[in-house]
């Protein structure tokens, strides 16, 4: 059961007080609060935990500060929309701001391999008005003999260079949880000049200790890619393990399902989900088309697949790109063949705005077609 309760509620109000006694009476029930800060109010839920069975919505509501009650049926009790498509979707992360109605690119190195790349990658996103990127410190691989990344050793120049190049948020893989306690202290010992958002990858899951591990810390906000054998329900539950630990700042990412029905592309693109994701769940939804494609092959018409595939995620309501660029994809330690070169970032942007600018005219069509069909839900 989820209490709503009035917007701006004062924690240290007599009011909350109050519901806050009252709820530490109700047996084998506990509570976890989660607020959202918006621009203009901040939202207090609070989540009762336990044998709710015999509490009723009419008893709940007419407590002190509540606004209305959610009996919670799905298993998505925290990120679930549970039927209420009004509630608050966005969250804001060292001045970048991730919700469902907004989009950010994250174009970068797939695997961090020298100083002189990583400023390079950069540079060329300061020149384009980027403040995004991904960096991959710690690659886990299918061979034990690839690269398996830099790890710490490369952290300090990597966040260094970020503030220099006033990059305010790096996706970062971690695959076990003393790397995020050698993320925390690198940003510390560089005067943390950016911020860092934890990425799950694929192969972790359903790591299940690794995501209540990182569901526990609450600095860093978490991209959890989908699993690429497991059902999308699966990968869900798996954003709910961090959530329930207490992180509610989690994107979800598609990044291709692995199934020979995909081929001649790495994964089986799986970008039709966008829009469901975003249907059962408040996530922002991320799509990775570099991991879905695999490759630089174009078409005829001379569009690369990944262009495509990113075009596909974006027209479907994504609300963040991971995309795979390098200074030179020859020299690259990780994923060379399928990386898009500096080059063509400005081209890589332009795209992306141009199909941006027709979902959100998509969008506002079927809002007008709505608000005419139902004028009390318009309101």
């Amino acid at each position: 059961m989820i209490l709503i309760l009035t917007p701006d509620t004062d924690e240290n109000s007599p009011e909350y007080k109050e519901l806050s006694k009252h709820l530490s009476n109700l047996p084998n029930i506990r509570t976890r609060v989660h607020r959202e800060v918006g621009t203009q109010q901040v939202l207090t839920e609070i989540y009762l935990i336990g044998d709710t069975a015999s509490l009723t919505i009419e008893e709940m509501e007419a407590l002190p500060c509540v606004e209305r009650v959610v009996r919670v049926s799905q298993e998505y009790r925290v990120l679930g929309r549970h039927r209420d498509g009004q509630r608050s979707t966005s969250f804001e992360y060292n001045g970048v701001r991730f919700g469902q109605d907004n989009l950010n690119v994250f174009a970068g190195l797939c695997a961090v391999d020298t100083p002189e790349h990583v400023e390079r990658m950069m540079r060329a996103l300061q020149d384009h008005g980027q403040t995004c990127t991904r960096m991959g410190a710690y690659k886990p691989r299918t061979s034990p003999y690839s690269f398996q990344g830099h790890g710490k050793g490369c952290l300090p120049y990597v966040f260094e260079l970020a503030g220099k190049y006033g990059i305010r948020v790096i996706a970062m893989e971690v695959t076990h949880d003393s790397h995020v306690q050698e993320i925390r202290e690198a940003l510390e010992r560089t005067g943390r000049p950016t911020g860092v958002m934890l990425q799950i990858g694929t192969r972790n899951t359903q790591n299940f200790e690794l995501l209540k591990s990182v569901g526990r810390q609450q600095e860093f906000p978490v991209l959890l890619k989908r699993g690429f054998g497991i059902t999308l329900e699966e990968s869900l539950n798996a954003a709910e393990y961090l959530a329930s630990e207490g992180n509610h700042r989690v994107v979800f990412g598609l990044r291709g399902m692995k199934t020979n029905m995909g081929d001649p592309h790495r994964n089986f693109v799986d970008f039709a989900h966008v829009p469901v994701v975003k249907r059962l769940t408040r996530m922002p939804v991320c799509v990775d088309p570099s991991h879905s494609v695999g490759s630089r092959d174009a078409g005829p018409e001379g569009l690369l697949d990944i262009l495509h595939v990113t075009a596909q995620g974006i027209i479907a309501g994504a609300n963040m790109v991971l995309v795979d660029f390098h200074p030179e994809p020859s020299k690259a330690l990780v994923d060379g063949p399928q990386a898009l070169t500096l080059a063509e970032l400005p081209y890589f942007l332009e795209d992306v705005r141009i199909v941006r600018e027709a979902y959100e005219r998509r969008a506002a069509l079927a809002a007008a077609r709505s608000a005419r069909d139902d004028p009390a839900r318009a309101r």
